[in-house]
């Protein structure tokens, strides 16, 4: 995915429009930030159990969407100790049809942006939509665990580990509008640092997503001359000439 050179490579002002998903490592102003839990890891097998997002529009919070969503199946012990969710808890819920179809009414065409979502959430959105809606969902979306891995200087890039960088309040992790609204203020600080990026002229030099995670690449220099290498070094070690 190659960047006009003409505008910030971290910076995205443009409304989303219909088309195929693709994943971002930008800033834009206008999108949604979700959250989902789980009863588990494996999409194809475990359920959702909580799906919340957060309208954003031009950089401010406008509204919110937060549902707990009966699984149709006991919940395990091991999701309940992480989230907090009970089988009483959704035992009045909605089913997934009906929860999934009123969030995707809430999200529109929207950018999607979420922690760690390319690898987890955004699979359980489409298992969730092809199986209980025959759909596939069209919307970009924007992985704050790779843009983090880009910008800050982390050991661990947990959404708490991100908070905690900006002085954010991290009470009340791991259910889904919390997490979200921690989120939300992590890419709005994370936003701020691209803009100053741009004006110092930085983001000039970054401008081509890598192949292999998403992130941004950074021109480097090495023994035998300049060289894209993946932001993400050293988890991930991607380079091109």
């Amino acid at each position: 995915m190659e960047i006009s050179p003409d505008r910030p490579a971290l910076i995205h002002n443009d409304t989303k429009k219909a088309g195929n998903m693709a994943k971002l490592s930008l800033y834009t102003k206008d999108y949604v930030v979700f959250d989902l839990e789980t009863t588990g890891l494996s999409p194809g097998k475990d359920e959702i159990i909580e799906i919340s997002g957060i309208k954003v529009q031009d950089g401010k919070a406008m509204a919110e969407y937060s549902t707990l969503v009966h699984p149709g199946c006991p919940i395990p012990c091991e999701a309940t100790n992480i989230n907090g969710i009970t089988d009483e808890m959704v035992q009045d819920a909605p089913r997934l049809k009906e929860a999934l179809e009123n969030f995707l009414t809430f999200v529109g065409n929207a950018v999607l942006v979420g922690h760690n979502i390319h690898s987890f959430d955004m699979k359980f959105l489409q298992a969730g939509a092809g199986r209980e809606l025959n759909r596939t969902l069209s919307n970009d979306y924007v992985d704050t665990l790779y843009l983090a891995r880009t910008l800050l200087s982390l050991t661990r890039f947990r959404l708490t580990d991100v908070a905690s960088y900006f002085h954010l309040e991290t009470e009340g992790a791991h259910r889904a509008l919390n997490d979200c609204r921690m989120n939300y203020q992590c890419y709005e600080a994370m936003g701020k640092l691209c803009q100053k990026l741009s004006e110092a002229g930085t983001a000039g030099q970054m401008t081509t997503v890598c192949p292999k995670c998403g992130s941004l690449l950074v021109r480097r220099k090495g023994k035998y001359g300049e060289f894209w290498g993946c932001g993400s070094f050293p988890k991930c070690r991607y380079t091109q000439s």
